[in-house]
């Protein structure tokens, strides 16, 4: 913002604003309606020119507040809005700017409005604020109820859906987008946009802001400059534009656009999925179910000419190519990781397709840096990209082809060079990294169980896993056992120090349980593997051989002795062929031994165990973590848009 920061102030002493927020009611036909929204404005694009606007417009709203009882003028201004989207469509078929222009004003405007209204009153008091009508003297008029409050709404949705998106639309959609976003900042609004029955496009049209990923229009502040002494445009913008909105033009000459846009290039299509995030976390109401998640779960490829289900009839259809590349391609962030968790785990038609896809590694690569990167993320982040993860998982074919995808040089990779990779044997690795952060770090259980699933899942389809891959399952292995040797001396210790005492067994006896379900979950997912594709992983039985003491410990515990009998076997056939073949044996000779003895060792020599498959189940009342997830997102990311930490409820601040 520059040097206009300081000039921010003037706003509360600018007579058109003072006259708004006043005490004399405003008729609707008074040209000072023309006057108040022909001002050139941009709006801010981050936190901080959003907090200096807010900060500027609060002691204003808190006059018009007091006022507006009387005068109805916040009511007017509404209906002035209103009026002038009437004419949106055709003045955008007719690249008629001045509509366009006007209307977004007067939305810029009702939407700081409203922020404040929002932090200062009940929703109650915000739907008196809209049923105020401007009233003769002496007289009472309450009138209007709420059909003013959701006439806005309903225009809002209509807005978004039906304007085309193009350069002299793209502020005003955002500004309706973010004004929605500002209306769900109370729960008590739900109820009013459950009403509609525009759910399919308004869910297809912020679906299609997200995958059309358009930048901001330069501003074009220009158009709007005045022309000649005299002309209708002049005598439009002339009176307040000089001397209200050009000191704070966010974004516009003197300030920092060129930053702002860097740090959001994409403010309408990173406000839409926002919005779409909120719509799809709304909880049911009490005789029906939430729309909005109905219309994400039944959309369909516009590729797919089959004919709708009986019981989906008015699924839209979306292009499932272009959704998908702008999933991989955008997946930075929470909000995208969201988005794809949503489509993959409720909507059946876009999982099928993205594991039909022959280049899943574009998806599932982004993905595994936020899991690598684990020390970076919010917990929140990474539960869901290990989720989309475990969902991937549940489709046999994806864990087959996922090792026929060789990748070459991950940079972001840095332990050790992986010149030459499987997709598979990558996977394996960042989520056995996860587990080893989780172990020192986190110590949640939840990660566990959700990491170890995945690799239970992929486990049966294990092909020609990376040698260093079968070294860091082994090391695994490793880690568990002396965490459990450890544990299980402290709980020995602390046993014999309380004989005859009856209370409750300390914690880390409760850690021995854990850690040997973690134990008995690891030596399953390696016996998975050698039932199924021993003689598809000689690097796995070469590593499992050169660390085989490790297992000593376990054949006879009651708690690992029948899944311990295969790994027994299998250490015993290989170990005999390794003596019979000589001593001072090459590594590559070993491996020609184990590579051979694979194929010899008769199938029913191992025994068969129930096949390892785990299921992602959401939580019975998933809004419970979702809908403060995604509003700490709004929060800590929402365009344009400031919230005062002080007096959040939802979610604690290191949430986000």
């Amino acid at each position: 913002m520059g040097a206009n920061t300081s000039q921010v102030s003037d706003l509360s002493d600018n007579p058109s604003l003072k006259a708004l927020v006043g005490t004399e009611s405003i008729s609707e036909n008074d040209p000072f309606w023309n006057q108040l929204i022909s001002f050139t404005f941009i709006s801010p694009t981050n936190s901080g020119d959003s907090k200096s606007l807010e900060e500027a417009v609060i002691p204003l709203a808190k006059i018009l507040i007091e006022n507006n009882p009387r005068t109805g003028n916040f009511g007017a201004l509404v209906r002035i809005f209103l009026g002038r989207t009437k004419e949106l469509k055709i003045s955008t078929e007719c690249q008629d700017q001045l509509f366009i222009w006007q209307a977004h004003n007067a939305l810029l405007m009702i939407r700081c409005l409203l922020k404040v209204f929002i932090r200062e009153m009940s929703e109650e008091e915000l739907h008196l604020q809209f049923s105020y009508h401007e009233r003769a003297p002496g007289s009472f008029e309450e009138t209007g109820n709420e059909d003013l409050l959701e006439e806005l709404l309903s225009n809002l949705v209509h807005l978004i859906v039906e304007v085309p998106l193009l350069d002299i639309t793209y502020n005003i959609l955002f500004e309706a987008v973010t004004t929605l976003l500002v209306f769900f900042s109370y729960q008590l609004f739900h109820k009013d946009i459950l009403r509609e029955n525009t759910h399919n496009r308004l869910v297809k049209t912020l679906l299609y802001n997200f995958i059309r990923q358009e930048k901001c229009p330069p501003p074009a502040t220009h158009i709007f400059e005045p022309k000649a002494e005299g002309g209708l445009l002049y005598g439009l913008a002339s009176g307040v534009a000089s001397g209200l909105w050009n000191v704070f033009t966010l974004g516009g000459t003197g300030s920092k656009a060129g930053i702002d846009q860097e740090h959001n290039p994409l403010p309408l299509s990173n406000q839409s999925l926002l919005l779409l995030l909120v719509l799809a976390n709304l909880a049911d109401g009490p005789d029906w179910p939430n729309p909005y998640r109905q219309a994400i779960t039944c959309f369909r490829n516009t590729q797919d000419t089959s004919t709708l289900p009986m019981e989906q009839p008015h699924a839209f259809q979306i292009n499932f190519n272009s959704l998908y590349t702008a999933l991989y391609e955008q997946q930075r962030s929470d909000q995208v990781t969201l988005l794809l968790y949503t489509l993959l785990h409720q909507n059946a038609n876009m999982r099928t397709y993205m594991l039909s896809r022959t280049d899943m590694d574009n998806l599932v690569l982004p993905i595994l840096e936020i899991l690598y990167h684990v020390e970076e993320r919010n917990s929140h982040h990474v539960y869901m990209a290990l989720i989309i993860l475990l969902i991937l998982t549940e489709d046999d074919a994806f864990n087959r082809s996922i090792h026929e995808v060789v990748l070459k040089n991950i940079s972001w990779y840095t332990e050790r060079s992986l010149t030459e990779i499987s997709l598979g044997s990558l996977l394996i690795l960042v989520v056995i990294r996860t587990i080893q952060f989780n172990m020192t770090r986190t110590r949640d259980k939840y990660l566990h169980t959700n990491c170890l699933a995945a690799l239970a899942n992929m486990s049966a389809q294990f092909r020609c896993l990376h040698q260093y891959a079968a070294q860091r399952i082994i090391s695994l292995f490793a880690l568990l056992s002396k965490k459990h040797n450890k544990v299980l001396e402290q709980a020995t210790q602390s046993l014999r120090g309380r004989q005859g005492d009856n209370t409750a067994l300390p914690d880390y006896a409760q850690d021995l349980n854990v850690i040997e379900e973690v134990i008995r979950m690891m030596l399953e997912i390696i016996n998975s593997c050698l039932c199924n594709s021993l003689h598809h992983n000689p690097n796995l039985v070469y590593a499992l051989l050169y660390k085989r003491e490790l297992f000593e410990q376990f054949r006879m515990h009651p708690s690992f002795q029948d899944i311990m009998q295969n790994l027994d076997t299998v250490i015993g056939f290989f170990s005999q062929r390794l003596e019979q073949a000589g001593s001072d044996l090459s590594v590559e000779r070993v491996q020609e031994v184990i590579m051979k003895g694979a194929q010899a060792l008769p199938k029913d020599r191992l025994k068969k165990f129930p096949e390892l498959k785990f299921k992602y189940v959401e939580e019975d009342q998933p809004e419970d973590f979702f809908i403060p997830y995604v509003w700490s997102l709004i929060f800590n990311s929402g365009v344009g848009l400031h919230w005062s930490p002080h007096g959040i409820e939802l979610f604690s601040m290191d949430s986000g």
